[in-house]
């Protein structure tokens, strides 16, 4: 009889450190996953679209497209993918301003925008036709659009070439956002401007 109780004071004892141990692992669970998503948004997270996506988002609810061209070559792209695009007010500005889209200005497939089907037949070497007419045929790579509305119901593509460092991007981000370059020269904008990027 008293072994029994010796029994059943264990499984009891034991209930008991499995219920507290469940307990712990959750918490550390919950712990790490906090700190998983707080590290994420410190380093900053595109939410990158196709632009066909884009195109439907604009249209729901309008927002200026962000569109990132380069190409698999480009070392100065993948730069601006590790420095800039990282960067956690970038990707805030990005994520709430606009509707980011990253192109691949070589890429094979068709692509349906504004009505149009865009393909890449090689008359411009490597580059998507696409390509071509966003960048106005000035194929340099990086280089970053702002594809917007205008008053008027047409559509007006601002490409702007080269390496953009987090500094930068905040100041041409912000001065396309809120469409400023309707109402401010760049150059008084951008010496105006007071940035969040240290």
């Amino acid at each position: 009889m008293n072994d029994k109780c010796k029994i059943s004071n264990n499984l009891f004892t034991l209930q008991k450190m499995f219920e507290l141990m469940k307990k712990k692992i959750f918490v550390i669970t919950v712990i790490t996953m906090l700190f998983c998503i707080t590290l994420t948004a410190q380093t900053g997270k595109v939410k990158w679209y196709t632009i066909q996506e884009a195109e439907q988002l604009m249209k729901t609810t309008p927002r200026p497209i962000f569109i990132d061209a380069y190409t698999d070559w480009c070392g100065w792209c993948k730069v601006m993918d590790q420095e800039t695009f990282t960067n956690a007010v970038i990707a805030d500005i990005l994520n709430t301003k606009f509707y980011p889209v990253k192109f691949d200005a070589e890429g094979k497939e068709d692509i349906d925008f504004l009505g149009q089907t865009f393909i890449n037949d090689g008359r411009v070497g490597k580059t998507h036709q696409l390509a071509v007419a966003l960048l106005q045929g000035q194929l340099a790579y990086p280089t970053v659009v702002f594809f917007y509305s205008q008053p008027n119901g047409q559509y007006a593509a601002a490409p702007i070439p080269g390496y953009k460092p987090p500094k930068d991007m905040e100041v041409l981000l912000n001065f396309f956002a809120d469409k400023n370059f309707e109402t401010q020269k760049w150059e008084d904008f951008q010496r105006n401007f007071k940035g969040k990027v240290k």
